[in-house]
């Protein structure tokens, strides 16, 4: 089963979050590092916690593996992706690894 690993940033008061520089140069840098590895990467902006409720979260991206291996070898690469945080963003960032159990494509 492939896997996930999903990095959160969860947002608060004190935080602040630079969206340009995260797709512009952050994103840039995990494709660069993490690419051959990886089958598929997307990011999610919040835009809001449910009906009227503001987002609890600045962004989610999501990074699919085909094999533990991968996401192992992609890890092992991390160093320059998890110094660049500091460069677009105060808070900080919840990670999840997940194994994919469902995925469907809906027409």
């Amino acid at each position: 089963m492939p896997l996930t690993l999903q990095v959160i940033y969860p947002i608060t008061d004190e935080t602040n979050f630079d969206f340009d520089y995260y797709l512009g140069t952050h994103m840039p840098l995990v494709k660069k590092y993490f690419g051959e590895h990886m089958t598929a990467v997307s990011v999610s902006r919040g835009l809001a916690g449910g009906q009227d409720v503001p987002p609890p979260f600045y962004a989610i991206a999501t990074m699919t593996f085909n094999e533990p291996s991968d996401l192992d070898a992609a890890m092992a690469k991390a160093g320059p992706v998890l110094d660049d945080i500091q460069k677009f963003t105060n808070t900080t960032p919840q990670m999840l690894i997940g194994e994919t159990v469902l995925r469907q494509l809906m027409e």
